[in-house]
């Protein structure tokens, strides 16, 4: 079923392509530092064909996932376990160039990062805590029984810390991020008078239901629908009232349409509104029941109430064309013979292009 979250322009599929690339350029950057390690002399003889095996392997596992396809479509799931095995080469790394000692211990901060910057703060909770595991694991000897010395418990602290810090403020900043840019996008997606989807929203959501319609052998309707009645309000009343008048004669079409449905103001009095998986014969009884919901519903101006009243064209796929531009153009057009025939009616392009 489409719904406004799996068409929006803030569908979590491409927030989540984003977010695969960017695991993608740390996990080689986490590659590439331990290549210039090992060139740069590295670890001890003996430990270099485990630290070979393991960058085979990883470097195996990131083409598989993101250039082979081997894992897909994109979800966070695939993000959350690439994750966690960063945390398991880097622990291997570790454990075979000097365990606590070891100088790419710090290399633990890139999967910090990117769980706090893709998941937040409880899932990068659960990885710092497995890190901060292993290196209490790295700095405990158990010959010297010194679990409960201070001195592990200050190397311990000294070392996870700056680990603790970063995930936190990065945590923090992606939070701080991720709400500015969508109220960024809220603006830019929703008309300032009504609240609406602007046509730069909408367009790219209908889209995406056309694809889905045409890739799912679905019906799909658009409505176009003007106002009636608003430059006789603009002209009496004002143009503050003509404004009221539109956000009223939004609120009325709103309150009849389904939770798939998606409407956006298509300029000045016109309105277009999306009606997925809807035949025309569904998309009829929807634009009679908006029709007869704003007819009956009263508009408050200075003088008293008064009635308003809407022109409506349909056009659906497959029924009324094959693509997309088709069908806005044959909508608009039944709207246009609606106006024609004395307003206050539905047209569909159907019988509009019979007659």
């Amino acid at each position: 079923m489409l719904t406004r979250t799996n068409i929006g322009l803030t569908s979590d599929q491409d927030e989540v392509k984003g977010f695969s690339r960017t695991i993608a350029q740390i996990e080689w950057l986490l590659l590439v530092l331990v290549l210039v390690y090992l060139l740069a002399g590295g670890p001890p003889a003996e430990s270099r064909v485990a630290i070979h095996t393991a960058l085979l392997f990883f470097a195996a596992f990131i083409l598989g996932f993101h250039y082979v396809h081997f894992f897909t479509p994109e979800n966070r799931s695939k993000l959350m376990f690439e994750i966690w095995v960063m945390i398991v080469f880097i622990t291997w790394v570790v454990w075979f160039t000097g365990q606590i000692n070891s100088p790419l211990l710090n290399l633990y901060l890139l999967p910090i990062i990117a769980s706090a910057l893709i998941f937040g703060k409880l899932p990068t909770a659960l990885k710092v805590g497995a890190i901060i595991a292993c290196v209490m694991f790295f700095s405990y000897n158990p010959k010297s029984k010194m679990l409960l010395a201070l001195p592990f418990w200050g190397e311990v602290l000294a070392i996870s810390a700056p680990m603790v810090m970063v995930a936190y403020i990065t945590t923090m900043l992606a939070a701080d991020i991720g709400y500015a840019v969508e109220k960024i996008r809220q603006v830019s997606d929703t008309d300032d008078l009504t609240g609406i989807y602007n046509m730069r929203a909408f367009s790219s959501m209908l889209q995406r239901a056309f694809k889905q319609a045409v890739r799912n052998g679905h019906a799909m309707s658009v409505l176009m629908i003007d106002c009636d009645n608003l430059k006789r309000i603009n002209d009496t009343h004002g143009h503050e009232s003509g404004n009221r008048l539109l956000q009223h004669l939004v609120r009325c079409i709103r309150e009849q349409l389904r939770g798939s449905d998606v409407m956006a103001r298509f300029g000045g009095d016109e309105f277009i509104v999306l009606l997925p998986e809807t035949n025309s014969k569904g998309a009829v009884e929807m634009a009679e029941r908006i029709r007869t919901a704003v007819e009956i519903s009263r508009f408050d101006v200075r003088t008293g109430d008064t009635n308003i009243t809407i022109s409506i064209g349909l056009s659906s796929y497959p029924d009324d064309g094959g693509n997309l531009d088709a069908i806005i153009e044959k909508a608009d057009k039944a709207m246009y013979r609606a106006k024609q025939r004395g307003r206050n009616r539905l047209v569909t392009y159907t019988e509009d292009d019979a007659a």
